[in-house]
């Protein structure tokens, strides 16, 4: 699946920071019963590589798993290993892009100006994580995308919740990444399938 059919069914990307291995499974099977299907471990998380080899087991093509805080190339062979799908960074790095590409990845790079999107599309990137988002705004996500190649998805990252999802999409974000309001360390397979049917439904127009 490209990465818009995979947003298309799962608009929520969950950024599992401080995920353990022996959280992945539980957590994964609560955010995939509540319709989240693009799970992000990032890489300052205890044993990552442990936790996305889990859940590619567990959920197959159920599910989009990958890593994220990918801040070097070296980094992309290790988690494509694991069964990992999809690289998000938190900087604008073309070399990363390109390593995942050519390990037939997802490449979801962060970006914060023009001149790093373009840089990053130029590098194969499947969309762009406008990062950090409590830094910007939806008027600022509208200017870019006036200017950014159609068809461009962009993913507003940081600060973002069900109360501010609506005007991010209605800015023309294709997706949103959420971490601490979607899952922090402790939370339960119940806290956790709360809190994705709450920003699921902010993020699916009805």
């Amino acid at each position: 699946m490209t990465l818009k059919e995979h947003l298309a069914r799962s608009p929520v990307v969950a950024i599992l920071r401080g995920i353990r291995p022996e959280e992945a499974v539980p957590v994964g099977e609560a955010l995939v019963e509540a319709g989240v299907t693009v799970l992000e471990v990032p890489l300052n998380s205890p044993e990552p590589l442990r936790s996305i080899e889990a859940m590619v087991r567990r959920f197959g093509s159920d599910a989009l798993v990958g890593a994220g805080t990918v801040i070097g190339a070296a980094a992309v062979g290790q988690v494509a290993d694991a069964g990992g799908q999809v690289i998000v960074t938190p900087h604008a790095d073309p070399a990363v892009v390109r390593t995942a590409k050519a390990r037939g990845m997802l490449a979801l790079p962060g970006f914060f100006t023009p001149g790093e999107a373009f840089a990053l599309l130029e590098a194969g990137a499947d969309g762009l994580k406008l990062f950090p988002a409590e830094a910007a705004s939806p008027a600022v996500l509208k200017a870019l995308l006036a200017v950014l190649p159609r068809g461009t998805m962009v993913l507003p990252v940081g600060g973002i919740g069900a109360d501010n999802i609506p005007a991010w999409r209605a800015a023309g974000a294709a997706g949103f990444g959420v971490g601490s309001s979607i899952y922090k360390p402790g939370d339960t397979a119940a806290d956790v399938t709360a809190k994705a049917r709450a920003l699921r439904a902010a993020a699916v127009p009805v």
